[in-house]
């Protein structure tokens, strides 16, 4: 038997170990690109006026902070710099409506600590969390009693959003049909929610018409005051809701339809990396940050907040304050 030629050997050796490396750099490139600066196209909104609404002189908005995520721009949406941190805020909203008030979203909760352990393992090791007050105790410490609550309006479940659901025992929680499903399908991004059991869901429907170009709608107390559309993309029921205050201003809770305000000034969707991890639909997404856009562009003194940014959750007023 002749001997391999050790020169030989060693040279296909040398010659897998490039083209190894090779590939290795072209994917690392394609993958830096997807983090670039890429602007959406805007489409025109049909509407020039923004629908009527006529909230009761009572109602009011206010805040209620509970911890951050803090991670980097460049994952919150395409062009973020990679050198620049960003703190991701973890903010309820509370809406006091004569008819019944509504919590949008908890925030983080009690048991946060453990709940984290629950979230996918890449977020955990891009990001790092810290805890605040949780929603129920600072309502508690408000002197508001949570069962006056209506209800917890769901933009979406994942753990983040739903966090703090077992400390307001007994408060219906809201959810569209689509949501409702995605929680019962075993998705793991919808575990924590699932891993409640059996909450008082109250499943609400888009019976209403369109809303500046979201194709349904639903108005919740009939007033239009607050209304809900969908804006599947991030799970697939995923809402965003229309706020009217007696002031006359105009909000949007936007959920995780982006993470921060440069998604809708830009417009720039999320990474690859990032729609990767905690998107449902990207496409979905995207269409619904071009309708987003359209809106903010056409009505400019509205005032949207994505429930992870925390730059805009910090300009409303912090509970027991009151926005009216």
């Amino acid at each position: 038997m002749t001997a391999r030629p050790a020169s030989g050997y060693k040279w296909r050796m040398k010659k897998a170990l490039a083209v190894l490396l090779m590939v290795l750099a072209f994917g690392l490139g394609a993958l830096a690109l997807t983090f670039t600066a890429a602007k959406l196209p805007v489409p025109p909104l049909a509407e020039t006026a923004l629908p009527k609404a006529a909230p009761p002189a009572e109602m009011t908005l206010s805040a209620l902070p509970t911890g951050a995520m803090h991670s980097r721009a460049a994952f919150a949406y395409r062009g973020g710099r990679w050198g620049e941190a960003r703190d991701f805020g973890m903010t309820a909203v509370l809406v006091h409506h004569p008819r019944g008030d509504l919590l949008f979203d908890t925030g983080f909760g009690r048991d946060v600590d453990r709940q984290a352990q629950g979230s996918p393992w890449l977020v955990r090791a891009l990001s790092k969390y810290s805890k605040g007050t949780p929603a129920a105790d600072q309502l508690a410490a408000g002197g508001y009693d949570a069962r006056r609550l209506a209800g917890v309006v769901l933009t979406h479940v994942h753990w983040d959003h739903v966090s703090g659901l077992p400390d307001l025992p007994g408060v219906p929680v809201w959810i569209d049909e689509a949501e409702r499903d995605f929680t019962n399908s075993g998705a793991s991004m919808s575990a924590l929610a699932r891993s409640f059991g059996a909450l008082p869901y109250h499943v609400y429907r888009f019976e209403g018409g369109p809303y500046l170009g979201f194709p349904r709608s639903h108005d919740v107390w009939g007033d239009g005051s607050v209304v809900l559309v969908p804006a599947p993309g991030h799970t697939p029921g995923s809402i965003i809701a229309f706020i009217a205050l007696p002031s006359g201003t105009r909000y949007a809770l936007l959920g995780d339809l982006v993470w921060q305000m440069e998604g809708l000034e830009i417009p720039a969707e999320r990474p690859w990396l990032s729609r990767t991890l905690v998107d449902a639909d990207g496409g979905g997404a995207r269409e619904n940050i071009q309708r987003m856009a359209a809106i903010h562009a056409r009505f400019p003194d509205m005032r949207l907040v994505p429930s992870h940014d925390a730059h805009a959750t910090e300009k409303l007023a912090r509970f027991p304050a009151v926005e009216r």
